[in-house]
């Protein structure tokens, strides 16, 4: 079908000041609708393609407690959006989240939960027992599911110790809620395929909380290195993921410093094995 570029110049003329309708728009959607808002392409991008995302978060339990780990890495499609993200937040005293997913919507349902989280051990003058917190996160999940349909998707990793077993515990949900428990590890995000492929080689049941930290932190450097949303350590400007660790003491985050010796440790070996440490077969 030709166009109006197409057609000889007197009658483009004639179409362009006889369109029959006074309304600009109309005219403008008759015969150039990608110049419209709405109708170009890239504007009608979805929104949860043009925000900044969190990527992966990685957990496993250790001895007496549990480990989670976050890359510094948010990403908008193929551009880093930021370099120095925090995806690991405390709840509160004995529990944390990780996201993965749009990166406002999930820090602002992290704020959320932990005030949620208080303000149940105010006015019950207890706390939750894991298994609530955890169908409490839930239920905020669930909460999103219309957001989540127009592409603000976030998908949480929640871990805690759980003075019933005198252990950690880790949970994984999915946009409509969930919640699903993990045993042992469990990641998420764009690069837990990679990271889950190294915590089975490297995760040891009951090990300290010590080599626990350094095992994630090897998960996040294997992540790293075959996603390109998922950001390793970055020594020249010093950004280290962020780690928890939560036991019958509480939780604590590790300094900047501790981290930074676990890294050095990983990069030091990656310097000979670039591969990583090799599981034993036996």
């Amino acid at each position: 079908m030709a166009s109006h570029r197409d057609l000889p110049a007197g009658m483009v003329n004639h179409l362009f000041t006889n369109t029959g309708n006074s309304s600009f728009t109309e005219f403008v959607g008759s015969y150039a609708p990608e110049l419209l808002p709405g109708r170009n392409d890239t504007l009608a991008t979805p929104v949860g393609d043009r925000i900044p995302h969190a990527t992966t978060i990685v957990a496993a339990t250790c001895a007496g407690g549990v480990v989670m780990a976050g890359d510094r890495r948010a990403t908008s499609g193929n551009i880093i959006s930021q370099r120095d993200i925090e995806k690991v937040f405390r709840t509160d005293d004995y529990s944390c989240m990780g996201i993965a997913g749009a990166a406002s919507t999930g820090i602002e349902m992290a704020r959320l939960y932990r005030v949620e989280l208080e303000h149940y051990e105010k006015m019950e003058g207890r706390t939750l027992s894991v298994a609530g917190k955890a169908n409490r996160l839930a239920t905020m999940i669930r909460g999103n599911l219309a957001m989540a349909m127009q592409g603000l998707v976030v998908v949480p990793l929640f871990a805690a110790y759980d003075p019933e077993v005198d252990g950690g515990r880790i949970f994984g949900y999915d946009v409509g809620g969930g919640p699903y428990e993990q045993y042992q590890h469990h990641a998420i995000g764009s690069g837990s395929i990679f990271a889950r492929g190294a915590l089975k080689k490297l995760y040891r049941e009951g090990a300290s909380p010590e080599d626990t930290v350094l095992t994630l932190i090897q998960a996040l450097y294997d992540a790293a290195d075959d996603d390109s949303a998922t950001g390793g350590p970055d020594v020249t400007r010093r950004i280290w993921p962020v780690v928890a660790v939560i036991t019958a003491d509480g939780f604590r985050r590790l300094s900047d410093e501790e981290v930074a010796q676990y890294v050095r440790t990983t990069v030091d070996g990656r310097m000979n094995n670039p591969d990583g440490p090799v599981a034993p077969l036996r």
